[in-house]
Protein backbone atom coordinates (compact mmCIF):
# COMPACT_ATOMS: atom_id res chain seq x y z
CA UNK A 1 0.00 0.00 0.00
CA UNK A 2 2.93 2.54 0.93
CA UNK A 3 4.59 1.82 -2.56
CA UNK A 4 1.11 2.53 -4.43
CA UNK A 5 0.94 5.59 -2.44
CA UNK A 6 4.75 7.16 -2.93
CA UNK A 7 3.98 6.40 -6.90
CA UNK A 8 0.83 8.16 -7.23
CA UNK A 9 2.39 11.41 -5.02
CA UNK A 10 5.10 11.20 -7.57
CA UNK A 11 2.58 10.87 -10.73
CA UNK A 12 0.78 13.55 -9.25
CA UNK A 13 3.77 15.57 -8.97
CA UNK A 14 4.62 15.15 -11.92
CA UNK A 15 1.98 16.01 -13.95
CA UNK A 16 1.63 19.05 -11.46
CA UNK A 17 4.86 20.13 -12.96
CA UNK A 18 4.47 19.14 -16.21
CA UNK A 19 1.27 21.33 -16.79
CA UNK A 20 3.10 24.12 -15.17
CA UNK A 21 4.51 24.55 -18.99
CA UNK A 22 1.05 23.71 -20.88
CA UNK A 23 -1.94 26.19 -20.94
CA UNK A 24 -2.87 29.77 -21.87
CA UNK A 25 0.06 32.67 -21.79
CA UNK A 26 -1.11 35.26 -19.19
CA UNK A 27 -3.19 38.40 -21.07
CA UNK A 28 -1.34 41.17 -21.95
CA UNK A 29 -1.17 44.44 -19.45
CA UNK A 30 -0.17 47.83 -20.30
CA UNK A 31 0.29 50.67 -18.10
CA UNK A 32 0.26 53.75 -21.42
CA UNK A 33 -3.41 53.30 -22.40
CA UNK A 34 -4.38 56.59 -24.01
CA UNK A 35 -8.02 55.79 -25.06
CA UNK A 36 -8.63 54.27 -20.99
CA UNK A 37 -11.79 55.89 -19.46
CA UNK A 38 -9.68 56.93 -16.52
CA UNK A 39 -8.27 59.49 -18.93
CA UNK A 40 -11.52 61.43 -19.33
CA UNK A 41 -11.13 64.15 -17.42
CA UNK A 42 -14.58 64.15 -16.11
CA UNK A 43 -14.65 61.18 -14.23
CA UNK A 44 -14.68 61.77 -10.43
CA UNK A 45 -11.66 60.37 -8.27
CA UNK A 46 -13.88 58.64 -5.98
CA UNK A 47 -15.58 56.52 -9.04
CA UNK A 48 -11.80 56.49 -10.38
CA UNK A 49 -10.76 54.76 -7.16
CA UNK A 50 -13.47 52.48 -7.02
CA UNK A 51 -13.14 51.18 -10.83
CA UNK A 52 -9.36 50.76 -10.90
CA UNK A 53 -10.05 48.67 -7.18
CA UNK A 54 -12.69 46.84 -7.92
CA UNK A 55 -12.80 46.15 -11.94
CA UNK A 56 -9.13 47.02 -13.26
CA UNK A 57 -7.81 44.08 -12.70
CA UNK A 58 -10.07 42.01 -15.18
CA UNK A 59 -11.87 44.97 -17.18
CA UNK A 60 -8.67 46.77 -18.40
CA UNK A 61 -4.86 46.58 -19.38
CA UNK A 62 -3.93 47.21 -16.27
CA UNK A 63 -4.13 43.90 -14.59
CA UNK A 64 -2.43 42.98 -11.83
CA UNK A 65 -1.42 39.57 -11.46
CA UNK A 66 -0.75 38.14 -7.94
CA UNK A 67 1.79 35.61 -7.37
CA UNK A 68 -0.90 32.58 -7.66
CA UNK A 69 -1.79 33.60 -10.78
CA UNK A 70 1.07 31.80 -12.82
CA UNK A 71 0.54 28.43 -10.71
CA UNK A 72 -1.37 25.75 -13.43
CA UNK A 73 -3.99 24.96 -13.23
CA UNK A 74 -5.41 27.95 -11.40
CA UNK A 75 -3.45 30.39 -13.73
CA UNK A 76 -6.14 28.94 -16.69
CA UNK A 77 -9.29 30.00 -15.00
CA UNK A 78 -8.21 33.39 -13.98
CA UNK A 79 -6.31 33.78 -17.34
CA UNK A 80 -10.06 33.28 -18.70
CA UNK A 81 -11.90 34.97 -16.56
CA UNK A 82 -9.79 38.03 -17.34
CA UNK A 83 -10.79 37.36 -21.03
CA UNK A 84 -13.56 37.39 -20.72
CA UNK A 85 -13.55 40.22 -18.79
CA UNK A 86 -11.98 42.65 -21.06
CA UNK A 87 -14.34 40.63 -24.17
CA UNK A 88 -17.09 42.36 -21.81
CA UNK A 89 -15.70 45.59 -21.23
CA UNK A 90 -12.52 46.76 -21.75
CA UNK A 91 -12.05 50.43 -19.95
CA UNK A 92 -8.66 50.51 -21.60
CA UNK A 93 -10.77 50.65 -25.15
CA UNK A 94 -12.87 53.24 -24.05
CA UNK A 95 -12.08 56.15 -26.23
CA UNK A 96 -12.41 53.58 -29.59
CA UNK A 97 -15.83 52.45 -28.63
CA UNK A 98 -18.95 53.48 -30.60
CA UNK A 99 -21.24 55.93 -28.81
CA UNK A 100 -23.85 52.98 -28.41
CA UNK A 101 -21.61 51.15 -27.20
CA UNK A 102 -20.75 53.30 -24.47
CA UNK A 103 -24.24 53.64 -23.16
CA UNK A 104 -25.02 50.35 -23.65
CA UNK A 105 -21.82 49.24 -21.27
CA UNK A 106 -22.82 51.71 -18.41
CA UNK A 107 -26.24 50.49 -18.72
CA UNK A 108 -24.77 46.82 -18.02
CA UNK A 109 -22.07 48.33 -15.07
CA UNK A 110 -26.12 49.52 -13.47
CA UNK A 111 -27.73 46.18 -13.87
CA UNK A 112 -24.62 43.89 -12.42
CA UNK A 113 -23.88 46.01 -9.74
CA UNK A 114 -27.54 46.23 -8.98
CA UNK A 115 -28.08 42.56 -8.89
CA UNK A 116 -25.06 41.86 -7.09
CA UNK A 117 -22.80 40.22 -10.24
CA UNK A 118 -20.09 42.25 -10.09
CA UNK A 119 -17.69 42.28 -8.65
CA UNK A 120 -17.90 38.55 -8.64
CA UNK A 121 -18.16 36.93 -5.22
CA UNK A 122 -14.94 34.69 -6.53
CA UNK A 123 -13.03 37.64 -7.17
CA UNK A 124 -13.78 39.64 -3.69
CA UNK A 125 -13.02 36.57 -1.81
CA UNK A 126 -9.23 37.07 -2.92
CA UNK A 127 -9.52 40.60 -2.51
CA UNK A 128 -11.71 41.69 -0.47
CA UNK A 129 -10.71 45.70 -0.67
CA UNK A 130 -12.62 44.85 -3.83
CA UNK A 131 -16.38 44.51 -1.70
CA UNK A 132 -18.59 47.26 -2.54
CA UNK A 133 -20.14 49.69 0.22
CA UNK A 134 -23.86 50.02 0.19
CA UNK A 135 -22.67 54.19 -0.95
CA UNK A 136 -19.86 53.17 -3.45
CA UNK A 137 -22.90 51.36 -5.13
CA UNK A 138 -24.78 53.83 -5.38
CA UNK A 139 -21.94 56.51 -6.29
CA UNK A 140 -20.94 53.93 -9.04
CA UNK A 141 -24.70 53.52 -10.46
CA UNK A 142 -25.21 57.09 -9.97
CA UNK A 143 -22.31 57.94 -11.93
CA UNK A 144 -22.63 55.62 -14.79
CA UNK A 145 -26.69 56.86 -14.83
CA UNK A 146 -25.63 60.42 -15.61
CA UNK A 147 -22.40 59.60 -17.79
CA UNK A 148 -24.89 57.60 -19.75
CA UNK A 149 -26.91 60.56 -20.50
CA UNK A 150 -23.59 62.76 -21.06
CA UNK A 151 -21.90 60.19 -23.28
CA UNK A 152 -25.72 60.79 -25.75
CA UNK A 153 -25.25 64.50 -25.47
CA UNK A 154 -21.51 64.34 -27.25
CA UNK A 155 -21.55 64.75 -31.04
Amino acid sequence: MNKIIKYLLIAFAAIFLLIQFLGPSAPATSTENPEDLLAVPQIDPQVADILRTACYNCHSMETKYPFYSRIAPLSWWIYGHINHGREELNFSAWESMKKSSKVRKLKDITEVIEEGEMPMSSYVNMHPEARLSEAQKELLINWANTFAREVVKKK
